[in-house]
Parts: structure tokens; C-alpha cells; sequence
């Protein structure tokens, strides 16, 4: 395992990890690798848009996310207010500031593609970015991939595993081999993923960086409730929920803790609340946590809020632990299969993060290892199949909900498996590698190019 906790929980912009995230970040490292010669040379930069990020780039806002990224912006500082005024500049204007440095012209309609009909070989999120000198000679070019949670690879990078040159003090890629090493240390997912973690980091670090991305999961939740906007943006006039349900749940002064205790199930309205509020934020362009992707952003957050919230023993510490185990989960499922919804369909995103969230939840419960993979299989397993079908190409429809009933999924996960003793017939390697099968047996309609589903299925305005 060469993957950090926090390369699975990086803070970034909506609508989309893969289509937004990671396009930005793919064009700016481009950009930012150019040496000083070729950058002073280049006027005229080209962004082209392949398989799912040119069937879906609108609704995803690829082509604005990859604007922002040939002008040198990276997705996890720069502000979602700065967008608007950025992109209004290179309109009017009809130049870019390349790298932030060099003034290039630049035509939007004729400097960023989108190929409807066109993939590239590696993988369903292919982009090519070229730069031209004055004459028109092409300079430098590279293929790139965004392949699921904001990671990017170039076309030489594909087919490597994601691994760096990080030192590892406990080496596994499976859950089972996880398990064992936890068996022969007596060491919990969280300790033990610790241990790995204080070889890359500083201790004061990883804990800073963790619990800084809870903060920003928390403000996000707290944004989503605050918004005065009644609709999302994009077109499919899609109501926001999020501030009238909490108006609902807070009438005569009401709280998680002090809400109708007649209702047994009132909990479960603040976690649909949690996760709307989360996802709602996402398709409007938000700063959000890509946990691990940021179609199922709402997920891990709702989960971590119904723990912080309605249990007792609530600590930095705790929260940390949670944040842990779910990352541990999340780097087997990224290496072992796919988040990326354009490769397996939605089972990779929301399915992914319901197994994180709930492994994470068992083990802040006091979960054993054993209960908490029970957990972590449970939730994935009743993900298995789901399709990526998002209407118009926005991260709106069926996404926003898939998010509150996949929240409410992983806690059940837990729970379920901490009335067990951690045994179980099909193991979390198992479920994982049926998730990968089925991708790969999805067809290509069904896998984040609105073009299956409901994205066709359902007549509504365009976008």
C-alpha cells in the first residue's frame, strides 16, 4: 500500500472529482511542467475533452474546469467565488493568462473540444492538452487520465500501479492480507494504517491535515443549509432541500439531541439533511472533501455527523480513527477495483464511499477488525450494479439523493455487522473484485455519459 488516508480525501471544487478536479489539476501540471522556454514561446494553448469528459464535460463544467487549470489554478486553493470572475475575463477578453504568467489569445469555443463521439484507448476520462507557438507548431502535448477522486496519470502512467516512493511499514493490498497483518500485530485498521502514515508524515501533520478536512466537511454542511438560492444551477431547475429541511427539523428551537424523541427514526432525517446539504453544495460548485470522489462526497461527512452528533465519547481523536479506517478501505477498493463512476459505474462512487463510511463507523462503535470489514462488505455489497446515470449530465439527478440513501445504508452496514461477531460469508476482496467484474461487464451507456439510465429515460428541461 503506497496510497496515503489523504490522498483519498483531498479538498477541491463540484460538481465532479473526475471531470472537474481532475481536469484543473491535469492542465496545471501540464502547464507548470513547461519549461521556461517552451512557455515563453507558446501562444496558443488547445484542451481536448474524450469518452465520458466530453459526453458529460458540460454538466461536469470540464470545459471551465480545465480553463482554470491552463491559467495555473489548482482545485484545492483556489475560492469557488473566484470562478465566475475568472472565466468572465477569458470571455471578454478573449485571452488567458498561461501558468498565470504568460498572456496567450484564446477562443473557448475553439481552444477547449469536446469530442462526443471520441475516446481515447487508456481509459473512459481522456484528455489531451497541446500547446502552439506564433506559427501555429505544435510545442509540447500530453494525453492525460483522470481516472476517479481527483487522481491523474498521463499516458505513461497508466498502466503503472499508484504507488510512489514512499516507505511502508506494513505492506498489503487486499483486506484479507489486512486483516492478518492486524491479527499478527493485535493492532486495530486505524493503528495500524497510523503506523504507515508517521513514515511519510509528520505525526502533528497527518492529524492537522485530517481533521482540518473535517472542518471543511463540516462548513460545507453548514454552507449547504445556509444557501438563500431555492434551485441548483445547470438548468434542471432541481429545488435545494437542504435549507427548508433544516428549517423543518429546527421549528421551536429543535436540535439533533432535542428533536421528536417519538419518532424513532428522526435520526435518519438529519443524516438525509447532512448528506443533501453536502452534495447540493457539490453541484453548485462548492468547496466540498472528494471522499473518495465527489459524486459520493455527501456520504462519509453525513456519516461522520451522525457519529459526532447524535453518539456519546466524541473526540479529535475518534474522528481521526474514523478517518482512518475509512481511507484504509477506500486505497483497497481504489487499487484492488475503481472509484471512478466512467469506469464502473456508480457501485464505484457511492458504493466505495458507503463501504468507507461504514467501516469507519464501526470502528469509532468499538468495532472488532473483523465486525468492521463485515461492515465495510455489507455496505458495498448492497451497492453492487448501480449504474451512473446522471441526467443532463449534472451530478443532480439521481446523484443528490443516492447520497442520503447510500448515508443511511452505511450506518445500518455497521450497526448490522456490531450485532454480529464479525464472521460472514462473502468477504470485502470478494465484493470488491465482484464490483470491479461488473464494470467491466457494464456497458458503457450506463458508466457516466448520460447516455442510459435514467439520463434517457426520464424527460425533463434541457440543460
Amino acid at each position: 500500500m503506497a496510497l496515503s488516508v489523504l490522498d483519498m480525501f483531498s479538498i477541491g471544487l463540484g460538481p465532479s472529482s473526475s471531470h472537474t478536479v481532475g481536469p484543473m489539476r491535469a492542465t496545471a501540471q501540464f502547464i507548470n511542467g513547461l519549461d521556461v522556454d517552451t512557455l515563453t514561446a507558446t501562444a496558443r494553448a488547445k484542451v481536448e475533452l474524450f469518452g465520458s469528459l466530453g459526453a458529460t464535460g458540460i454538466g461536469h463544467h470540464s470545459d471551465t474546469a480545465v480553463i482554470l487549470g491552463l491559467a495555473g489554478h489548482d482545485p484545492g486553493t483556489i475560492e469557488p467565488d473566484q470562478v465566475d470572475g475568472i472565466i468572465e475575463q477569458v470571455q471578454t477578453t478573449s485571452t488567458l493568462q498561461l501558468g498565470g504568467i504568460k498572456t496567450i489569445e484564446f477562443d473557448r469555443g475553439r481552444d477547449v473540444i469536446l469530442h462526443l463521439q471520441k475516446s481515447l484507448p487508456g481509459h473512459p476520462n481522456g484528455m489531451k492538452t497541446t500547446v502552439y507557438g506564433a506559427d501555429g507548431q505544435e510545442l509540447a502535448s500530453e494525453i492525460s487520465y483522470s481516472i476517479g477522486g481527483g487522481f491523474v496519470v498521463t499516458e505513461d502512467e497508466l498502466d503503472k500501479p499508484l504507488t510512489t516512493e514512499r516507505k511502508v511499514r506494513h505492506q498489503f493490498g487486499t483486506a484479507d492480507e489486512l486483516l492478518e497483518l492486524c491479527r499478527v500485530h493485535d493492532k486495530s485498521i486505524a493503528e495500524l494504517t497510523w503506523e504507515n502514515e508517521i513514515e511519510w508524515r509528520e505525526p502533528e501533520e497527518i492529524r492537522a491535515q485530517l481533521l482540518k478536512i473535517w472542518q471543511v466537511m463540516q462548513d460545507c454542511v453548514q454552507s449547504g443549509i445556509e444557501r438563500t438560492e431555492t434551485t441548483l444551477p445547470g438548468g434542471l431547475q432541481v429545488t435545494r432541500r437542504a435549507p427548508k429541511l433544516y428549517k423543518q427539523l429546527t421549528q421551536g428551537g429543535e436540535s439533533e439531541r432535542t428533536g421528536d424523541t417519538t419518532d424513532a427514526l428522526r435520526g435518519i432525517e438529519w443524516v438525509n439533511l447532512y448528506a443533501l446539504a453536502v452534495n447540493e453544495e457539490n453541484a453548485s460548485g462548492g468547496r466540498v472533501v472528494t471522499a473518495p470522489t465527489n459524486g459520493a462526497a455527501g456520504i462519509i461527512p453525513a456519516v461522520m455527523h451522525y457519529y459526532a452528533r447524535f453518539l456519546d465519547d466524541v473526540t479529535d481523536d475518534k474522528i481521526i480513527e474514523f478517518m482512518l479506517t475509512a481511507g484504509t478501505i477506500g486505497i483497497i477498493i481504489k487499487t484492488q477495483a475503481s472509484i471512478s463512476g466512467a469506469e464502473v459505474g456508480c457501485q464505484g462512487e457511492v458504493g466505495s464511499a458507503c463501504s468507507m463510511a461504514a467501516a469507519g463507523l464501526a470502528a469509532v462503535m468499538g468495532g472488532t477488525v473483523t465486525q468492521v470489514e463485515d461492515a465495510a462488505e455489507v455496505a458495498l455489497e448492497h451497492n453492487l450494479g448501480m449504474t451512473c446515470d446522471p441526467i443532463g449530465g449534472l451530478v443532480q439527478i439521481p446523484c443528490i439523493e443516492r447520497n442520503a440513501i447510500a448515508s443511511v445504508k452505511a450506518i445500518n452496514a455497521a450497526r448490522l455487522a456490531l450485532h454480529g461477531d464479525g464472521s460472514h460469508k462473502v468477504s470485502l476482496d470478494e465484493a470488491i473484485e465482484t464490483m470491479r467484474q461488473t464494470g467491466a461487464d457494464m456497458m458503457d451507456k450506463y458508466k457516466e455519459t448520460s447516455r442510459g439510465g435514467l439520463a434517457v429515460a426520464v424527460t425533463l428541461p434541457e440543460c
